[in-house]
């Protein structure tokens, strides 16, 4: 089970974007992710008129590492670890590990 997931609402921790908050948009392979808003560069893109491809600068959202955020505990207001526990049914769920609140239900 991933700690972290598509839709959690992140915050940075480290790097040009610390302090930043956004939502995770992709999880990608070697401990990456998207998130909107977040780590973009820009590129020039060259225009083609036959595949109706507009030129000018495209802003596009660059893969952060996945141990440079922390979900969002809305409870305490910042950045929070999350663990992962088994509830008394035998489904695993995760939590926050200051307030020990389970995140998705």
């Amino acid at each position: 089970m991933q700690k972290i997931k598509k839709g959690d609402d992140v915050i940075v921790r480290t790097g040009k974007d610390k302090g930043k908050s956004g939502r995770v948009t992709k999880i990608l392979k070697d401990n990456k992710i998207l998130v909107e808003g977040i780590n973009q560069s820009k590129k020039n893109q060259k225009g083609n008129p036959n595949t109706g491809v507009a030129g000018g600068i495209v802003v596009k959202d660059m893969p952060l590492d996945i141990s440079n955020v922390g979900v969002y505990n809305p409870a305490i207001k910042k950045a929070d670890r999350i663990g992962i526990k088994v509830l008394e049914n035998g489904k695993k769920v995760r939590y926050f590990k200051s307030t020990n609140e389970v995140v998705d239900v």
